[in-house]
């Protein structure tokens, strides 16, 4: 009896160890998070932490989404033009993206009453509440007058975008093993934001109308004021601003020594070509599943509905990067990303002809299904991408190389946009004729394979290693000092070490 009392007491204790375990993996699970955003707080300082979120998942993430729907909208409904009008109207609003180095030199070079980043911060945010109150001020607004205002809050926005970039490279330069986690915390900030705002954006538009959307896109760029007012950040003192065209002139040299470096030309050669050859007919498919005759007419409300469970997808890419691929190859990850990318568009191949109801899936499943799997495997594609690019910044000039390689991307995304455009031009897919949709739907997945062929410009190189030369690398040995006083970027130590090579 006595052996049988001990064998239970062993037996239960087990079981109280196992529910024990369980309960602390439980609480594990749910603290990792909380505790990875305290530690990047605690390391990198809590308003840098705030102003990414801010940046990224405010302006860029809720107001994204707004912005994106309710342009959309206000295309189709108010200023009626044709789906490739829309898709190259689209792409001139996008133009301020493609000067982002102006911007990052401007941070990087031409301090503000000795600040480098915050009245950058200012002026952005000032001038996204300007120009998205104009908007929905003005009804019957001309089409040129609409754009002008429309790329003017798309500025505000790059603005915002770049200086954050430069201080998130210039903190990956700093801390270097954080590098990855910098970049999850953007992206995740931008997805969770997305998410928010796709739920919100179809009711709104329904509710309010295209414009007065636009009206609430000016409390967003609100807020990128107030991180210009929170932003800790050490002024220059005695600037020399006579020497600004000086320091203009040693960035922009700076730059073309280190593009001109293998390690950093191929991958920015790759960037573009794999964006510009993955033709975007996003304004195409928008028209067919609100418009078309033989489509799923779907509501204002439906489409932010299922921009909202798309953004899951990226979300799910976002943390899928940072808990499981991060450590993986920039090669390898992104020849498995770009592969699934193509794949993934024969979805919407499936329900433009109209197949999925033909086995008995819904339009709505389908396509938030589509939506879903495009954004995370696009998340997927798009995060070793922005690990790659700050590797690839030299110290000194980070936030303008950054600008730089992203204005790289973002030149692709114009060519992609515009040559979807033609795309449905020539196909003569209009407000109400998409009877060759599926054939430009064709053609762009087998474009979105091609980028495999050039994969070879991408270094095989581990993440968490340094890719620059050494000469490169050096580099901060001279400008780290004076960099640890304040926060002037000092050119010149640079340019000299390039010109050495």
């Amino acid at each position: 009896m006595g052996e049988e009392k001990k064998l239970q007491i062993i037996h239960s204790e087990d079981e109280e160890v196992q529910e024990s375990e369980h309960n602390n993996g439980i609480c594990s699970s749910i603290c990792a998070p909380v505790n990875w955003f305290k530690m990047l707080a605690k390391e990198l300082h809590w308003n840098f932490v705030f102003s990414v979120v801010i940046v990224y998942g405010v302006s860029q993430g809720l107001g994204g989404a707004f912005s994106r729907i309710s342009t959309e909208y206000y295309m189709k409904d108010v200023q009626k033009v044709q789906p490739s009008e829309s898709q190259v109207y689209s792409g001139i609003t996008s133009i301020p993206w493609m000067v982002k180095p102006l911007w990052g030199l401007l941070t990087d070079a031409v301090p503000i009453l000795g600040y480098h980043r915050r009245p950058y911060f200012l002026f952005a945010g000032s001038l996204g509440v300007v120009s998205m109150l104009f908007l929905s001020l003005h009804k019957n607004l001309h089409i040129v007058l609409a754009l002008l205002s429309l790329t003017a809050g798309s500025a505000a926005v790059a603005i915002a975008d770049v200086t954050i970039d430069a201080c998130v490279a210039q903190n990956s330069g700093s801390h270097p093993s954080l590098a990855a986690d910098m970049q999850s915390l953007c992206s995740l900030s931008s997805s969770i934001g997305a998410l928010v705002g796709f739920s919100l954006s179809g009711i709104l538009v329904h509710l309010l109308g295209p414009m007065g959307v636009y009206g609430l896109l000016s409390i967003p760029a609100g807020l990128v004021i107030l991180v210009g007012v929170l932003l800790k950040e050490s002024p220059t003192h005695n600037f020399a601003y006579q020497q600004v065209n000086q320091n203009l002139t040693d960035a922009a040299k700076a730059m073309w020594n280190t593009l001109k470096c293998p390690e950093v030309w191929r991958p920015c050669l790759y960037m573009y070509l794999s964006f510009a050859v993955s033709v975007d007919i996003q304004e195409g498919m928008f028209y067919w599943a609100t418009d078309a005759k033989g489509g799923p007419h779907f509501s204002k409300e439906y489409i932010g509905y299922i921009s909202a469970v798309a953004s899951i997808g990226s979300l799910l890419g976002a943390i899928l990067y940072q808990y499981g691929l991060k450590d993986h190859s920039f090669r390898d990850l992104l020849f498995w990303a770009q592969l699934l990318f193509g794949l993934s568009g024969m979805l919407d191949l499936v329900l433009v002809l109209r197949l999925n109801l033909k086995i008995g899936i819904p339009d709505y499943f389908f396509m938030v299904m589509d939506a879903s799997v495009t954004q995370l495997v696009g998340r997927l594609k798009w995060m070793p991408l922005l690990v790659l690019s700050s590797k690839l910044c030299p110290p000194g000039i980070e936030g303008t190389f950054f600008a730089l390689l992203m204005s790289i991307d973002n030149t692709g995304l114009l060519t992609s946009t515009w040559f979807g455009g033609l795309l449905l031009h020539v196909f003569k897919i209009t407000r109400t004729k998409f009877h060759n949709l599926w054939l430009a739907i064709l053609i762009r997945n087998i474009l979105r394979i091609t980028p495999l062929f050039i994969l070879f410009l991408i270094p095989r190189s581990d993440p968490n290693s340094s890719i620059l030369p050494d000469e490169m690398s050096d580099s901060k040995e001279t400008t780290g000092t004076s960099a640890s006083q304040n926060d002037n970027i000092e050119l010149v130590a640079l340019v000299h070490n390039m010109d050495t090579r």
